[in-house]
C-alpha cells in the first residue's frame, strides 16, 4: 500500500452556515491521503503506475471552489470523487481546517476529518 499526500493546501472560499461567511469569505486547509495498491510497485516509470498528485489538486480546488453551508458536505465530496477518478484508490482520509471562524471571543480553528474506504464507496454507490 502506498499513500500520495497534499499538505497544509490553502484556499479562500465562502463556505459557512452565516451570511457574512457568503460575504466575506475565508481562509481553508485541506490536507488529503490517497492509499492505494499500485499495478506494478517496482516500476513506477509512468504517471499512470501511480495517482497524479497534480489531478488530486484539481479535484480538491474544483471542489473547494463551490461555496457550501458545511465542510463535513465538501469532504464526503471529495472523498466520493477521487474514489470514482481513481480505480486504485483504496482509501481516502481528508481534513478540512476553517482557519478564522467567525466565533465571537474564539482565536484559533475548526475542523473536520473524513475517511471512506473502497468498501464503503461501493456499498454506497
Amino acid at each position: 500500500m502506498l499513500s500520495i499526500y497534499l499538505n497544509n493546501v490553502v484556499f479562500w472560499a465562502y463556505h459557512g452556515l452565516y451570511k457574512e461567511e457568503k460575504i466575506t469569505g475565508n481562509e481553508f486547509e485541506v490536507n488529503l491521503r490517497v492509499d492505494y495498491n499500485a499495478s506494478r510497485p517496482a516500476s513506477f516509470q509512468s504517471i499512470h503506475d501511480t495517482i497524479n498528485y497534480v489531478a488530486l489538486f484539481k479535484i480538491v480546488q474544483h471542489r473547494m471552489e463551490k461555496a457550501t453551508p458545511l465542510l463535513e458536505a465538501i469532504a464526503l465530496d471529495i472523498a466520493t470523487d477521487i474514489l470514482s477518478e481513481f480505480a486504485m484508490a483504496e482509501r481516502v482520509i481528508i481534513s478540512i481546517k476553517k482557519l478564522n471562524p467567525p466565533i465571537p471571543d474564539f482565536k484559533g480553528s475548526v475542523s473536520v476529518s473524513f475517511e471512506m474506504d473502497r468498501n464503503h464507496f461501493n456499498q454506497a454507490s
